[in-house]
């Protein structure tokens, strides 16, 4: 089910990035789009379901965008791009 939820930090231990829920999927893996303040970096975080062993991947957006695949997590992020358009033509 996709979340929108405010920026917030996205996993304990990495209280520095700000990060935007994409999609959580049912068996519990989850995506974000996340920023790093200090170096303006934007990237996808993935966190894996703890059976899967927890351990996060992040993945330029691009590179995201074009991997294998057009999941729901890839729709949820083109979603959300194509929000920070409509807002810009509507303004």
């Amino acid at each position: 089910m996709e979340q929108d939820r405010p920026d917030r930090p996205a996993a304990a231990g990495t209280d520095m990035l700000q990060a935007r829920e994409l999609y959580a999927s049912s068996n519990g893996d989850r995506w974000f789009l996340a920023r790093d303040p200090g170096s303006g970096r934007v990237f996808v975080r993935h966190e894996p379901n703890a059976a899967s062993g927890g351990r996060s991947t992040e993945f330029e957006i691009g590179d995201f965008l074009t991997r294998s695949g057009q999941g729901p997590e890839h729709q949820a992020l083109l979603r959300l791009i194509g929000t920070l358009v409509e807002d810009r033509a509507s303004g």
